[in-house]
């Protein structure tokens, strides 16, 4: 399950990418269109600054702007930095690979098998669908 915080980012980065302006967008402005606490929303921005998928302005005329090209930014990008691992469990991270404490044997576990086949379906759509095809 997504959390609140991925949620609100991809609404946020969604928002600001069918402004399509040459100016960067306020804040209370993505807050507020988006049903959004605004104190929540400067957090998530200030990790996808930090990441290298906005940039911002401070000051009059200030916010948050793209700076990445919407069909660059996929959605399994953008679920990394805000939620971690996208495989269910760590046995079968590609990113943050851990070996599960209760399996002794990775090849022999059904849970295991199971989860490198949801992790490659889920990835195949994440790595797939970008920014600009929310764009709408």
């Amino acid at each position: 399950m997504l959390s609140k915080k991925t949620k609100y980012g991809l609404k946020a980065l969604t928002y600001i990418a069918r402004k399509k302006c040459d100016h960067p967008v306020l804040i209370s402005e993505i807050a507020s269109s988006e049903n959004i606490s605004q104190k929540f929303l400067e957090s998530i921005l200030l990790t996808l600054r930090k990441t290298g998928f906005l940039g911002s302005k401070k000051g009059k005329g200030g916010g948050y702007y793209l700076i990445k090209d919407p069909k660059d930014i996929t959605m399994a990008s953008v679920i990394r930095v805000l939620e971690g691992p996208i495989a269910m469990v760590p046995c079968v991270s590609l990113n943050f690979y851990e070996k599960c404490e209760d399996c002794p044997d990775e090849d022999q576990c059904a849970v295991h098998g199971l989860m490198i086949e949801v992790r490659d379906n889920t990835l195949k759509v994440l790595e797939n669908k970008t920014l600009s095809d929310f764009m709408m």
